[in-house]
């Protein structure tokens, strides 16, 4: 195990650092995947339920319920992500310091600013390679700030107050959600499409996190996706 004294609140760990860092914990790596499979299940049966692609009321009768088991599909998997979020963000104060990473970027620091410049460098092509990584670097952690959670936050906001609409007045999700959200945009339909453009958003996320992560697991000095499988990073080479 490292010194800890040789990892930095970064994301970057010293040069001289080669032994495997523990850097996601258990419930982490579950909220990670959990989130994952809610984000797809939402976006798939968003996209169903405003556009249907088949006339939903021909056939047999045990057909005609489709669109309920799909809305079903969709209330079901934003639980699972806004709980999801509640205990993600309860573990970014008792868990570790790669736990708060993407919530609490320490862009007031001066190695921070120096490893989001050699960052930028390494994905334009200009580093010749990147750092020692042991948590996301600078740049990740934006973009899992501002367009992961922010765009999470949004979506469970705008999409419980829909929720809340049909639950009816007097429910836990109208009265904490729907009666001020709504006002807020103007019109029902309005939340409607700002909640659905909020999906491509994350969508386009999901697209670049998928394949920067892969990238960097070919390309970089250190594991990426085994460690969000196992909790270790382990680093390719002894070079400084």
């Amino acid at each position: 195990m490292p010194d800890q004294s040789q990892l930095s609140w970064t994301g970057v760990a010293s040069p001289q650092v080669t032994a495997p860092v523990y850097v996601y914990e258990l419930p982490v790596r579950i909220w990670h995947w959990l989130v994952a499979a809610a984000i797809t299940v939402l976006a798939i049966t968003g996209w169903l339920i405003g556009n249907p692609p088949w006339p939903l009321f021909l056939g047999q009768p045990y057909n005609h319920y489709l669109m309920g088991d799909i809305r079903l599909a969709h209330f079901l998997s934003g639980y699972v992500l806004a709980l999801g979020m509640m205990v993600r963000i309860y573990w970014t104060f008792v868990g570790n310091r790669y736990a708060r990473e993407i919530f609490v970027p320490r862009v007031w620091t001066k190695d921070w600013w120096h490893a989001f410049f050699r960052t930028v460098r390494w994905y334009l092509l200009i580093e010749r390679e990147t750092g020692k990584e042991t948590g996301h670097n600078p740049l990740a952690q934006l973009a899992m700030l501002f367009m992961f959670v922010v765009g999470v936050l949004f979506e469970i906001i705008t999409g419980f107050a829909l929720y809340g609409e049909g639950t009816g007045y007097g429910s836990w999700s109208n009265h904490l959600f729907t009666s001020w959200v709504i006002p807020l945009f103007g019109s029902s339909q309005t939340v409607h499409t700002w909640h659905h453009l909020a999906m491509w958003y994350l969508i386009m996320f999901v697209i670049v996190h998928v394949y920067m992560a892969i990238r960097e697991d070919i390309m970089s000095r250190q594991t990426m996706i085994s460690t969000m499988v196992d909790g270790w990073r382990y680093f390719k080479d002894g070079r400084p």
